[in-house]
């Protein structure tokens, strides 16, 4: 075929379309809408309580004790052998199986020795376990429903093969990893085989896989009438249960977020929604090079490319709990790699249709993905800045700069709706006026990203910043609009020109590229410098835990009888001491946790490296002749990346439960007139913790602080069995022996036995009675 050429950036770039596309691209984005949609719908019934932990728990036992366990044994059953490319079945595992060593590797030679075995396994298993079934099937039954109706039944086949090879490797270095911790001599190597091999045959995918298959043979590849409507039933109530099911999950995982897990979340996303569908695709292109056709060929890898970007299950944070380890990368990974597992498979799908598009609709494409893109960014720009004016955090600093940069990506995406509008009626004025809107908030974009990496570094220097925040915000916003006005001055405009990266020609990829390298160096170089502050920070606070041990050590020495009178202001004073460094230690970690700046710094990292994809772009242009087919996907890219900002920042700062309902059930409050209620001050803590308080309040406090008392009257030898109890508690009650110093703490009075208290007790009555 004769080569064609397109004009993108006022340069001819050869293309040649390969023929009719094997996805149906359209269908795509409806059904990411669909799935995410839904997801949406169950976090934010799980944020506004509708939904209580008990209900979450026995949905979740609905879908995965019922209705996978018959969607997988009615697919097992229908399965057609004949139809399956086994060299592909074999490319998924091998590219699974390195991305597995690889992490496993890495991590156990990086990790700290107390706890790398069990890292080595979770996040080996994170990086290979995908929501197949509850989030890539419909994506996949979009897709190649019309023209490769045969795809969908491989999910079926390759999540159990990495449940029953893969997992239960990472399950067996978690079982060492517990055994290294309890000590056990009991805990041999036949108790961890067995503990794994239960554990993979608990699975009910592992099971019923095993169940349908064998069922397959014995009622050849159909489900029997009898048990057809009850199946079908059961597997019908699957895709939207489990979505929902899903955005329950989410609530409170992004909370678990912390700085010092903040690289390690970051490469184990990058391992699963990079690495995995580049290998997969590689895989296929060597393995099946020779068994199918060009057409087929092409199809199948591409295919393996959407499959690798299928985002980690649930069912790892699962694993996680069970083992009580890594809770916190495993959650947050997991709720981070969903949100961002959509606009990564939306790009990756355009990219991979290019080569089957035809020269001259390439263009309108690329505006018709910016302006979805822009759209659904809208959307949850949106939800992010109602989540900071509600809870009244963009007063504090850094989150006063996030705030300017969301909105400064509220109106790049703003502008790009207008562009499109502005463009089809052929308004110049307008087209230029939304242009100046445009790039100047896109530049903002990209400077607030550098200017919020800055004032990170200085707030981890000095809790003060002592650079006036006005500074900030002129050059946040007045330098970008600056240089765009004076491009505007200078440059000249491309009358024939739609695309608006390109609509003041070579005079607007240099004031991008300018713009871009100063926001990157100036980010790069402060989140580095954040980093060495941090390091300096630990070790700073492991020389201040030391000096509060030996603080505690002094106040355990053991004392005489007659030191207690003698000694009592020493000791009394000793924990004072004590008390004022954790008080410091505690206010400077509620300090940091107020301010999120782990949130901040994940922010900045994924813009950069966003902002690293549009550098690209512009070296690209200026030092090539003829860029060829990879720059038109790097321009698809670089729209996502431009017009998508707005959906990182909801996942970092939109999914926090502290932010927005319990604000909005305050304001509601006041506007109905009921005033503040304690209600509303216990919603802050968790369900379950809550749960737990009001049980022992109201069931097991009296006999808790019936032990206490008498527990303490045994050690001193006023009481020498428990039989006397009852006595004492009538007695003391008649002559008012007990009086309370605490809530819900009891201690006895000096009523004949004074002398017996510890000096310890002695300080805790001084402290009872100066308040």
């Amino acid at each position: 075929m004769e080569g064609q050429y397109v004009t993108i950036h006022g340069l001819n770039i050869t293309h040649s379309p390969l023929g009719a596309p094997a996805m149906s691209i359209d269908k795509l984005f409806p059904a990411l809408l669909e799935c995410f949609g839904i997801i949406l719908c169950g976090y934010v019934a799980g944020l506004s309580d509708i939904i209580s932990v008990g209900q979450v728990k026995g949905l979740g036992s609905f879908v995965s004790c019922f209705a996978l366990p018959a969607l997988l044994f009615k697919n097992m059953v229908q399965l057609q052998f004949e139809h399956v490319v086994w060299s592909f079945l074999w490319s998924i595992l091998i590219a699974k199986v390195c991305v597995f060593l690889l992490v496993c590797v890495l991590t156990l030679l990086v990790a700290n020795p107390e706890s790398k075995y069990s890292k080595a396994g979770l996040f080996a298993i994170f990086a290979t376990q995908s929501n197949d079934f509850a989030l890539g099937y419909p994506i996949v039954d979009a897709l190649y429903r019309t023209s490769h109706p045969e795809y969908m039944q491989y999910i079926y086949l390759v999540a159990p093969v990495s449940l029953m090879l893969l997992n239960p490797v990472g399950f067996a270095l978690c079982e060492i990893q517990r055994w290294r911790h309890t000590n056990d001599r009991n805990y041999s190597k036949l108790h961890v085989i067995f503990t794994v091999i239960l554990q993979v045959l608990k699975n009910p995918i592992v099971f019923m896989v095993i169940v349908g298959i064998l069922s397959h043979f014995l009622f050849g590849g159909r489900v029997p009438v009898l048990l057809g409507e009850f199946v079908d039933g059961l597997a019908n109530s699957f895709g939207g249960a489990a979505l929902f099911y899903l955005g329950l999950n989410m609530v409170g995982q992004m909370g678990k977020l912390t700085r010092s897990t903040g690289v390690s979340l970051i490469l184990l996303i990058t391992a699963k929604l990079l690495v995995m569908p580049l290998l997969c695709k590689d895989m296929v292109e060597l393995l099946d090079a020779g068994n199918s056709s060009s057409v087929n060929h092409s199809s199948l890898s591409d295919y393996a490319f959407l499959y690798g970007v299928f985002p980690t299950a649930p069912s790892v944070a699962i694993y996680a709990v069970q083992y009580n380890m890594e809770l916190e990368v495993v959650t947050s990974g997991m709720a981070i790699s969903t949100f961002l597992s959509a606009p990564i498979m939306y790009v990756s799908a355009w990219l991979l249709t290019i080569p089957w598009m035809e020269a001259t609709s390439l263009v309108t494409e690329l505006q018709d993905v910016s302006f979805n893109i822009s759209i659904v960014s809208l959307i949850a720009l949106g939800w992010t800045l109602a989540v900071m004016l509600l809870s009244k955090k963009f007063r504090r600093l850094p989150h006063m700069f996030a705030t300017n940069l969301f909105l400064a990506q509220l109106l790049a995406c703003v502008s790009m709706m207008l562009w499109k509008i502005f463009l089809k009626q052929g308004n110049v004025f307008g087209q230029i006026l939304t242009f100046t809107l445009l790039y100047g908030s896109l530049y903002s974009t990209y400077m607030w990203t550098g200017l919020l990496a800055f004032a990170l570094t200085l707030l981890g220097r000095n809790e003060n910043l002592k650079v006036k925040p006005i500074f900030f915000i002129i050059f946040g916003w007045g330098v970008p609009f600056l240089i765009v006005g004076g491009l505007l001055m200078v440059g000249q405009r491309m009358s024939d020109n739609l695309d608006a990266a390109f609509f003041y020609g070579k005079g607007q990829i240099v004031c991008t590229l300018v713009v871009l390298g100063c926001s990157i160096m100036l980010g790069g170089l402060s989140l580095m410098g954040l980093s060495r502050g941090a390091q300096e920070e630990q070790n700073y606070q492991a020389l201040d835990q030391n000096s509060m041990t030996g603080t505690s050590e002094d106040v355990r020495q053991p004392q005489t009888e007659n030191q207690h009178s003698s000694e009592l202001e020493q000791t009394y004073s000793s924990l004072n001491t004590g008390n004022c460094i954790f008080l410091e230690a505690s206010s400077s970690s509620r300090v940091q946790e107020e301010r999120q700046i782990a949130r901040h710094v994940l922010l900045c990292l994924l813009l950069v490296v966003s902002m690293l994809a549009n550098l690209s772009s512009c070296l690209w242009w200026l030092f090539s002749a003829d860029p060829g087919r990879l720059y038109l996907e790097l321009q698809f890219f670089c729209a996502v990346a431009n017009y998508g900002q707005g959906f990182i920042s909801f996942a970092i700062f939109g999914l926090d439960e502290h932010l927005i309902i319990l604000p909005f059930k305050k304001r509601l409050a006041a506007l109905c007139g009921f005033g503040e209620d304690e209600s509303l001050e216990s919603a802050a803590v968790p369900e379950e913790i809550r749960l737990t308080c009001t049980q022992f309040v109201r069931y097991h406090k009296d006999q808790c602080v019936q032990d206490i008392v008498l527990h303490w009257l045994l050690c001193v030898g006023v009481a020498k069995d428990r039989k006397v109890w009852p006595c004492f508690q009538d007695t003391a009650a008649e002559e008012q022996c007990l009086t309370p110093c605490d809530p819900s703490v009891w201690l006895p009075t000096p009523c004949g036995i004074a002398s017996n208290v510890s000096p310890l007790c002695n300080v805790i009555r001084a402290q009872a009675r100066t308040k």
